[in-house]
């Protein structure tokens, strides 16, 4: 207890624990929010973690920051704790810069999905390597219910979706993947699908509105997943399912580059946690094995 209390007993800390509350983050992004240099960041930041407020999780050689549910002191009083936080001084202004972090990340997708779409597939075939996983997906779909694709890429998912189910809507915030996509229902000759241009964590969608939520290869590009699965919870009706596709945890670092991934895939646990944080009760993880060259894929229905 003395170890946690002396680790938060500075204004800087402070600060920075309040920040982390809103998710995770790496050191550079860190300076940017809070204004400071690199070494005392990093110096506030070793000194949380020894107390055991903080841990981190590696991604490749990048390291994000996160409040560690490890030290039982600090969850104890972290609800009241949270609520003391709001009243710092610089509570706003970090908030500000937290969001145009959040931001600078969905730009970077943004931007690197318009300038590929038309080489989106093959890069991805080529590039991450995945085995085949759809029918696995598929096979769980609920009938008789309005389904949502978010992230829809050039459309290779929605065919299949508009042939199970009576509505299909997709989202994407790349005009330029909704374009491919659209010039390939054109071709497939189907018209019922309702694209929309739209960000994952604000859906154009009311309150309660679908039956069910899929995201196939999507959250990896999240700039915030946790926010993410809790936008998806709110356009789910009351027992409405999620059927999410993605990476296990890889060490493929030049997938940030080549592919815009935000993050090397996925432990289940934290998958589990951000669901559950988000509303969901039921959670189960399916592992799609891979053979070599290829990247494990977890398939997660949720309720």
């Amino acid at each position: 207890m003395l170890d946690t209390l002396k680790a938060l007993a500075d204004p800087s800390r402070l600060r920075l624990t309040a920040i982390l509350q809103r998710g995770e983050f790496t050191v550079q992004e860190l300076t940017r929010i809070m204004g400071m240099g690199q070494s005392r960041v990093s110096r506030h930041l070793k000194i949380l973690m020894e107390a055991g407020v903080l841990d981190v999780k590696r991604q490749g050689t990048w390291g994000y920051y996160r409040i560690s549910d490890s030290n039982r002191f600090f969850c104890s009083i972290r609800p009241a704790f949270e609520h003391e936080l709001e009243l710092l001084p610089e509570r706003d202004a970090d908030l500000a810069a937290v969001a145009q972090v959040l931001d600078q990340r969905r730009r970077r997708s943004l931007e690197f999905f318009d300038r590929h779409a038309r080489q989106w597939d093959d890069l991805a075939r080529t590039l991450l390597p995945l085995p085949e996983y759809t029918p696995q997906l598929l096979q769980q779909l609920p009938g008789d219910v309005t389904v949502l694709e978010i992230g829809i890429g050039t459309g290779g998912l929605l065919s299949e979706l508009a042939a199970r189910t009576p509505g299909v809507i997709g989202v994407d915030h790349s005009p330029a993947m909704l374009e491919e996509a659209r010039r390939r229902l054109t071709e497939q000759g189907l018209s019922g699908v309702d694209l929309r241009l739209g960000e994952m964590t604000h859906l154009p969608l009311p309150d309660a509105s679908v039956g069910c939520v899929v995201a196939n290869m999507v959250l990896h590009h999240a700039a915030d997943p946790a926010a993410v699965l809790s936008e998806m919870r709110r356009v789910l009706v009351r027992g409405g399912t999620l059927l999410l596709a993605d990476l296990a945890r890889h060490e493929r670092e030049a997938a940030r580059e080549q592919l815009a991934d935000q993050w090397l895939g996925f432990e289940e646990t934290e998958l589990d946690g951000w669901l559950k944080q988000a509303g969901f009760v039921e959670v189960s993880i399916e592992r799609i094995a891979a053979v070599a060259g290829q990247e494990v894929v977890l398939i997660v229905k949720a309720s």
